[in-house]
């Protein structure tokens, strides 16, 4: 199918206001950032939603215990200086003293422990972080101990995303517990925040900019590597406008650069494009739940609860054709739901079904969809590389096989929530991984979905009782090799049932002025830390 590409926003006024705005006075000794991408976060709330462009960007201001060092990705300290276990289900962390809130009052053994109970509480999206822990206990002022309900093996990969809160602030604010990220409602943490991290929140204008100015009372001021004293993030939908701002100055980054866009800025003397295999995986949601899908033509029954309907749906895709011309070489088909950076990845899980439409068309006909069936089909339209592309040639895919599936588009903020709702029946979706264990991808994507973290994002609803099994063996299970070997099959049964259709693991394309320094991580996470505007 020809592509095209609308170039008309190229000055969309919204978006270059909203650089505009941006573009203030320098003072004396300040470095500033500007960045942008093609959507806004959801909320400030370091527990309402789990989403990787939030947890990111919250990271600027809300520290954890430990993280994972930009460069080696192994876990390092941050507001832990140390843990060791003290029985196979009670783990003991040091606190980092001296650390202080951005306003001043010092980090308590208090703060953490309600930061971590917060994040276990019923309006928290963060269970899959906090999957296994019991309680929190405070030791003395410098120490707490996390209980477990039985050994946890990847405790610390879960801890870098669990982030620290003021107790008093929350208190203060009315924000005790994280906002409902499914609800209207409204608490102050959605909109403010305070963390000990590097920067402070300085304006958030939901859909124009996010405004971050270095934090005074930062535990580590003037001792790491980067030099930067604020940020500005700008979220432009517009590919056109996004790279306008980048190619006239006005923006030093883009993180979610147009791939088209690619072959000029690299030609461009004051610019420079970093590039790798990101740790997230794109795929395809169906609903395995529903008897009767809202909208199809098919009355009284439920096409996609048949495998072999999911399997021709799989084979009508042309994996190496999205590659070469939706995705313009920047995309690693792949027949894994993690990639592999990923513990638990093998060759034999990444091998994809093989495109045939023939057999496509035979497997619906033994299903009894000679003549295809009607879907929805949900798409977002500036959260993945090309989604909407990738979605209209999907479509045109399936149409060869007699689907015909009704595609609807929407942006992020509003996209999310719909496809949390289990709104759609097949949805265009993408998953990293931010622990690198395939735990993260089983429990939440695969396991049947009941309470906290298991299926938390498993939005077809899928349900195999064998991989029940694994993921809550997988919990718990210290033996190394033998828990490899369980995460490893349960990435086969997901394949083997079609759970859901991988596409491809996406390519990261960083382009800057040459005169950025930052470090590229996989998980498409920048490290505040460390940027350098030379």
């Amino acid at each position: 199918m020809r592509l095209r590409f609308d170039r008309s926003s190229l000055l969309s006024a919204p978006a270059l206001a909203a650089v505009m705005a941006c573009m203030v006075p320098a003072t004396a000794g300040a470095k500033l950032f500007k960045w942008s991408g093609s959507s806004d976060i959801q909320t400030m709330d370091i527990h309402s939603q789990n989403s990787a462009l939030g947890n990111g960007i919250h990271a600027a201001v809300y520290e954890s215990l430990v993280m994972f060092n930009s460069r080696t990705l192994r876990v390092e300290p941050l507001l832990a200086t140390s843990w060791q276990p003290v029985s196979p289900t009670q783990m003991r962390f040091k606190l980092r003293q001296g650390v202080k809130f951005s306003d001043g009052s010092p980090m308590t053994a208090d703060d953490v422990v309600y930061s971590l109970q917060r994040a276990m509480s019923k309006t928290s999206t963060y269970a899959i972080y906090t999957q296994g822990m019991d309680r929190i206990a405070k030791v003395d002022g410098e120490t707490i101990d996390i209980f477990l309900k039985n050994p946890n093996p990847v405790l610390l990969n879960q801890l870098t995303e669990l982030r620290v809160m003021s107790k008093a602030w929350a208190e203060k604010n009315n924000s005790v517990e994280p906002k409902d990220i499914k609800a209207k409602d409204e608490t102050f943490s959605h909109r403010n925040a305070m963390g000990t991290g590097p920067f402070v929140l300085k304006e958030w204008v939901p859909d124009q900019k996010i405004v971050f100015a270095a934090n005074p009372n930062w535990w580590n001021a003037g001792k790491a590597e980067g030099n930067v004293t604020e940020i500005t993030y700008l979220p432009i939908k517009s590919e056109a406008t996004r790279i306008a701002a980048l190619l006239s100055g006005e923006v030093d980054m883009v993180r979610d650069t147009s791939i088209q866009d690619l072959g000029r800025i690299k030609a461009n003397p004051n610019l420079k494009v970093m590039e790798m295999v990101e740790n997230r995986t794109v795929y395809l949601a169906m609903d395995q739940f529903r008897d009767e899908l809202p909208g199809s033509n098919i009355k009284g029954k439920n096409p996609l609860k048949d495998l072999r309907v999911r399997k021709a749906l799989y084979q009508a895709i042309d994996g190496a054709t999205l590659q070469r011309v939706t995705m313009r070489g920047m995309s690693k088909p792949t027949g894994a739901m993690v990639s592999p950076l990923v513990n638990g990845w093998t060759d034999a899980v990444d091998k994809r079904l093989p495109y045939d439409p023939s057999a496509a068309k035979e497997l619906l006909t033994q299903a009894g969809y000679s003549d295809g069936f009607e879907v929805d089909f949900a798409c977002s339209n500036n959260a993945i590389v090309q989604d909407e592309q990738l979605c209209q040639a999907i479509t045109a895919m399936w149409s060869r096989i007699g689907v015909k599936a009704k595609l609807r588009t929407m942006p992020a903020v509003s996209y999310y929530p719909m496809a949390q709702r289990h709104e759609a029946s097949i949805a265009l979706l993408s998953w990293g991984v931010p622990t690198f264990d395939a735990l993260y991808t089983l429990q939440s994507l695969t396991r049947t979905k009941t309470t906290g973290g298991d299926g938390n994002y498993n939005l077809g609803r899928y349900s195999n009782e064998r991989m029940d099994y694994i993921v809550d063996r997988v919990k718990t299970e210290t033996d190394l090799p033998v828990r490899n070997r369980l995460l490893t099959e349960g990435l086969q049964l997901q394949n083997d049932t079609v759970a859901h259709i991988p596409l491809h693991n996406q390519m990261l394309a960083w382009a800057m002025k040459k005169n950025v320094e930052l470090v590229q991580r996989p998980d498409n996470r920048i490290d505040w830390r460390l940027i350098k505007v030379n």
